[in-house]
């Protein structure tokens, strides 16, 4: 399986509720060349927010993304149609620090109706790193702790979606024979949810349920 590694920047949510968005995608291709393994790709995108399309002063401190940055960029679904293209092949797997960019990922595309076939084979480089450096007590090791500990110097800038991916792809190619790529279905994630999509004689898949209404009229009826 070809390696895909990732990383998201989101909004900054301060308040009770907020719902973060995907600002940034970057990623890389880990590849075999000569029996080693070796950065053959890369990829960056900005993504406009829709929801929230102005940048709170929280998240431009945090990110360094601006809003000049994101006023221009495609939507999500644009952007995950780019990344699509360039993965290039049906035989991958993604790979992520920690399991927090995959449940943002499936938390923003059934948010925004975007189809999630293609986040398969998702595989959290953090838990396996962190096993094979014997953290005590299940302990997660953060993605610049590893770097130090295999005295790897940073690259780039921290917080953007590009520079976190190239590094944590240089911890996957350092680490290699402690780390077990595995095969896997979207559904098989525990916040998965099917959506009960409706399909009328206009063909037309998207639209609301026309009978959600009386489940809210059978729930006011009990509420009073």
């Amino acid at each position: 399986m070809l390696a895909i590694i990732y990383d998201l920047e989101m909004t900054v949510k301060r308040k009770k509720g907020a719902f973060a968005e995907i600002i940034e995608i970057g990623a890389v291709k880990v590849t075999e060349s000569d029996d080693k393994f070796v950065i053959a790709d890369t990829f960056q995108a900005f993504v406009k927010p829709t929801l929230s399309p102005k940048l709170t002063e929280d998240t431009v401190n945090f990110t360094g993304i601006t809003q000049e940055d994101i006023t221009n960029a495609s939507t999500l679904q644009d952007v995950l149609d780019q990344f699509i293209a360039w993965i290039d092949t049906d035989d991958y797997a993604l790979c992520s620090w920690g399991p927090d960019d995959k449940t943002q990922f499936l938390k923003e595309c059934r948010q925004k109706k975007i189809p999630l076939h293609w986040l398969r084979n998702h595989n959290n480089l953090q838990k396996q790193v962190s096993t094979a450096m014997k953290r005590e007590h299940n302990q997660q090791i953060g993605l610049k702790s590893a770097l130090e500990a295999l005295d790897v110097p940073f690259v780039g800038n921290q917080h953007r979606a590009l520079d976190d991916a190239y590094n944590t792809a240089l911890i996957y190619i350092r680490m290699q024979e402690h780390i077990q790529l595995t095969r896997n279905e979207v559904q098989e994630h525990p916040s998965y949810e099917s959506n009960v999509v409706y399909r009328d004689d206009t063909g037309d898949e998207e639209r609301d349920n026309p009978f959600a209404a009386l489940a809210n009229w059978n729930k006011d009826e009990e509420d009073k």
